[in-house]
């Protein structure tokens, strides 16, 4: 699986998002910006991007991954 792989897979589940993905082999970092986190606590919108690679990790395709979630406006305020 590579990078651009995970990449569909997120987009399919988490649509109007900016997604980043990073990494090689079965270790990813991931990045995702959307209105879709918006009032979430953090272990929900973990929750979310699990949701979408759940066969992958389940098969092993996918060991780990790294996290980060924002809204659009936690996004910019990065900055």
């Amino acid at each position: 699986m590579d990078a651009s792989t995970v990449k569909a897979l997120l987009e399919a589940q988490l649509a109007g998002c900016q997604i980043g993905v990073e990494g090689e082999g079965n270790r990813y970092d991931i990045t995702v910006v959307g209105e879709v986190f918006a009032g979430k606590r953090p272990v929900q919108r973990q929750q979310l991007v699990y949701a979408a690679l759940n066969e992958q990790i389940a098969s092993g395709a996918i060991h780990a991954v790294n996290i980060r979630t924002f809204t659009p406006e936690q996004w910019q305020s990065r900055a």
